[in-house]
């Protein structure tokens, strides 16, 4: 029987990751479907008629049929659907919600941006690189001075705010942001490395599509 959940993405890109690394924290096994997004499937017809944006990732929930797009939204449907790190209360849930649209305006454009031109995956000058340089260090004193005194970004235990913002930051290396000035952010990151199911980029996404073990 093949697996609940169907993942379509390509290794490279942080937004899949965030959703692979969300179910594999879930316990959820996942058939995963590469979308070869250099020859241009990502903007054919079969595959915009499952996701509009012609992006990834897109996830199939096979128990039901919905075809889901856009990572945070999907954060949020696998963290109702399987009860696993939505918040334990409506002000837990409605925080974590907040950091996600967060990371998304502050954090992600500018770690994603400069990691793009420095890969090569996209054009930019040395004063599109400073501009994400600047804007990067701005949001990482914002969270690192948030989490301090704290284990997580919401409360008591790990959330899709969580998954959510370490799915930007393991690629910080790759937009050449130093982490280490943010100690607080860097003992964050620990912690949610050692949490139960966690599995790093290269462990979690392969560059060809495999179904669930």
């Amino acid at each position: 029987m093949p697996a609940r959940f169907e993942l379509h993405g390509i290794a490279f890109s942080g937004p899949t990751y965030k959703v692979g690394l969300m179910l594999t924290l879930a316990g959820e096994p996942f058939d995963y479907v590469h979308v070869n997004m250099m020859q241009g499937e990502h903007k054919q017809s079969a595959y915009l008629a499952r996701q509009r944006y012609g992006q990834v990732p897109m996830l199939l929930d096979r128990n039901n049929g919905r075809q889901l797009c856009q990572s945070a939204a999907i954060l949020e449907y696998l963290a109702d659907t399987t009860g696993k790190f939505g918040g334990a209360s409506l002000d837990e849930r409605l925080q974590a919600r907040e950091w996600l649209y967060w990371d998304f305006d502050r954090l992600a454009p500018a770690i994603f941006r400069s990691r793009s031109i420095r890969l090569g995956f996209r054009k930019g000058g040395q004063e599109i690189l400073d501009m994400c340089a600047a804007e990067a260090a701005s949001a990482l004193k914002v969270l690192d001075q948030h989490l301090a005194g704290r284990n997580w970004v919401v409360y008591e235990n790990a959330t899709i705010a969580d998954i959510d913002i370490f799915g930007v930051l393991v690629f910080a290396g790759d937009a050449a942001v130093d982490l280490a000035p943010y100690a607080h952010v860097t003992a964050w990151m620990e912690r949610f490395e050692a949490l139960p199911g966690f599995a790093a980029p290269p462990n979690l996404l392969p560059m060809e599509s495999r179904a669930a073990a």
